[in-house]
C-alpha cells in the first residue's frame, strides 16, 4: 500500500489524477487537499510515499508547500504540477529538493510513469534506512563484543594510549601474554579511527604455515605454485584503505618480514609470482607475546622491521596485574550468556586469590565452568570445587 496525498487547489484537476491514479494501482492510496495550507498539515499528520503539488495555489503556493515540507522531512518525494508558462518554476523546484514535475494537463503516460519512478525512489531510501539502522546495531553489538572492561590502573592507561593515537595512522604495536585481549585493542584502535568506514583485514601469523604467509598477505597469481588454481588477493589489498591487523607477528618467517617491511616504506606489495606492483595504503597493527628484542638478538627478527612497527607500544597488562577487574569481568561474561545466576563476594574473593597464567580467556572458561557446574548464588565454596590450580 502507497500512500499518495494531491494537493491541487481546481476539484476538476483533483477529481482526474485521483481517477487515472485509482484506476492504474487500487493498491494506491489517494488523500486529498485543496491548497497548500491544508496540504502540509497532512504531511505532519501522516506519512506520505509521494505527494503531488500544483504550484500556484492560494494561502500557500507550491514552492511554499515544497519548502516546508522539505524542512520537515529531507526525505520526502515531492512532485510538482506546473501550468503553462511555469516550466521555470519547476526548474528552480527541483533545485530545491523536488523530485520531478509534469505539465497541465497532465499527459498520462508521462504521470504515471513519474509517479512509478517517485515511489521506487521512496521505497530505495526506505530500504537504505532499513539498511542503515542495521548497520547501525551491528556497529554497536560488534562494540559491545569488543568492549573494554575494567578500571584498574594498567587498564586504564591503555585506554587514554588508545583515545591519544587512533586518529592518527601511527603504527602500533601491541606487546603482551597470551590470552589478554591484544585483539580488543586492536579493534578500538581502528573503530577509533577515520579509517573505521572500512576494513579492519586479521591475519594470524602463528596460524598460516612458513610456507603461505606471503601468498596470504600479498596474494598470488594463478600457476605461482602448486595449488594457484586462480589470482587471490593479499590480506594487505583487501585492508586498502583500512587496517590490517598483525596478530603474533613474532611468528612470521624473515622473508615474510622482508617483504612486511618494503610494503611499509614504499605503500606497495607484489603478488607471489608476479612482477606488478600494488600500491596500498593501510594502517599496520602488529601484536605479538614474544619480547622482539630478544628475538633481534637472536637472528629470528628483523631489527628495521621492528623500528617500523613500534612507533607507539602498547603493553596489555597480565590478569594478575589487574585482578581489581575480575568482577567487573565476570559481570560481561554472565551477560553474554542465558545464565541467571550472580557471583556473592566470597566467589569474588576466591577467583582474585588465584593465578591467571591463561588470563582474560582463562578466566572466561572459568566462569562458564561455574555457572554450569556452581550453585546460585556462585560461592567460594563452588570455586575451590570446581577450578583446580
Amino acid at each position: 500500500m502507497s500512500n499518495i496525498l494531491l494537493i491541487e487547489d481546481e476539484q476538476a484537476i483533483r477529481n482526474v489524477l485521483k481517477s487515472i491514479l485509482m484506476d492504474e494501482n487500487p493498491k494506491w492510496n489517494v488523500d486529498e487537499a485543496e491548497n497548500g495550507a491544508v496540504g502540509l498539515e497532512k504531511i505532519k499528520e501522516k506519512e506520505y510515499d509521494l505527494i503531488i503539488s500544483d504550484i500556484k495555489m492560494p494561502l500557500k503556493d507550491g514552492m511554499e508547500v515544497l519548502s516546508e515540507a522539505m524542512e520537515y522531512n529531507p526525505d520526502l518525494t515531492i512532485v510538482m504540477i506546473t501550468g503553462h508558462g511555469d516550466v521555470d518554476l519547476a526548474v528552480d523546484a527541483i533545485k530545491k529538493g523536488a523530485y520531478d514535475f509534469i505539465s497541465k494537463p497532465p499527459d498520462l503516460n508521462k504521470l504515471l510513469t513519474t509517479v512509478r519512478n517517485a515511489l521506487d525512489r521512496k521505497s530505495l531510501i526506505s530500504s537504505n534506512k532499513e539498511l542503515k539502522k542495521e548497520n547501525k546495531a551491528l556497529k554497536k553489538k560488534v562494540a559491545k563484543k569488543y568492549e573494554m572492561i575494567g578500571d584498574a590502573p594498567a587498564i586504564a592507561e591503555v585506554k587514554q594510549i588508545i583515545d591519544k593515537v587512533a586518529a592518527t595512522d601511527a603504527r602500533v604495536l601491541i606487546l603482551g601474554p597470551n590470552g589478554t585481549g591484544k585483539e580488543l585493542v586492536a579493534h578500538h584502535l581502528h573503530e577509533k579511527s577515520d579509517r573505521s568506514v572500512k576494513p579492519l583485514v586479521e591475519v594470524n601469523c602463528a596460524a598460516i604455515p612458513a610456507e603461505l604467509i606471503e601468498s596470504e598477505l600479498f596474494g598470488h597469481v594463478k600457476g605461482s605454485f602448486t595449488g594457484a588454481v586462480k589470482d587471490k588477493q593479499g590480506k594487505f589489498e583487501l585492508a586498502n584503505e583500512g587496517t590490517i591487523f598483525l596478530d603474533e607477528i613474532g611468528d612470521m618467517s624473515l622473508s615474510a618480514q622482508a617483504k612486511v617491511l618494503r610494503a611499509l616504506q614504499e605503500g606497495k606489495v607484489s603478488p607471489v609470482g608476479s612482477e606488478k606492483e600494488i600500491n596500498v595504503n593501510v594502517r599496520v597493527i602488529a601484536a605479538t607475546n614474544k619480547d622482539l628484542r630478544k628475538e633481534i638478538e637472536e637472528g629470528r627478527f628483523r631489527e628495521d622491521l621492528y623500528h617500523r612497527l613500534a612507533v607507539i607500544i602498547i603493553n596489555v597488562p597480565a590478569l594478575n596485574d589487574r585482578k581489581d577487574d575480575i568482577p567487573a569481568l565476570v559481570e560481561h561474561f554472565i551477560t553474554d550468556t542465558t545464565s541467571q545466576k550472580s557471583f556473592d563476594k566470597s566467589a569474588y574473593d576466591a577467583l582474585k586469590e588465584l593465578d591467571w597464567t591463561g588470563n582474560i580467556r582463562e578466566l572466561r572458561n572459568v566462569v562458564e565452568r561455574l555457572l554450569i557446574l556452581g550453585g546460585d548464588p556462585i560461592s567460594g565454596k563452588d570455586v575451590e570445587q570446581f577450578v583446580k590450580k
